[in-house]
């Protein structure tokens, strides 16, 4: 069973952060108290998807996995609490 983080499983993940990175939009009105909240999920995201590719370049795979799932945590977390619209099941956990 899968205990490698192979270069296949990381370009899928890659791919489905990246989509969903390109996708999701803020939900919460310009002036809603939550809007800090979205936009600063949304500089975790993208800043861990860069930490992930700087890692996967340095052929570190595992602290690359490990980015990638950060990122998309702030992605579906996101989601879950509103501030952020994910309606595709593909992308995110709770849309």
């Amino acid at each position: 069973m899968g205990r490698e983080i192979t270069d296949e499983k990381l370009q899928r993940y890659f791919k489905i952060t990246a989509e969903a990175l390109e996708t999701l939009e803020i939900a919460v009105h310009e002036k809603s108290l939550l809007r800090s909240v979205a936009e600063d999920f949304l500089t975790m995201a993208r800043s861990y998807f860069e930490d992930a590719k700087y890692y996967y370049e340095k052929g570190d795979y595992v602290t690359a996995f490990a980015a990638l799932n950060y990122a998309h945590g702030f992605i579906d977390a996101g989601v879950r609490l509103g501030v952020f619209k994910g309606e595709d099941d593909r992308l995110f956990a709770f849309g």
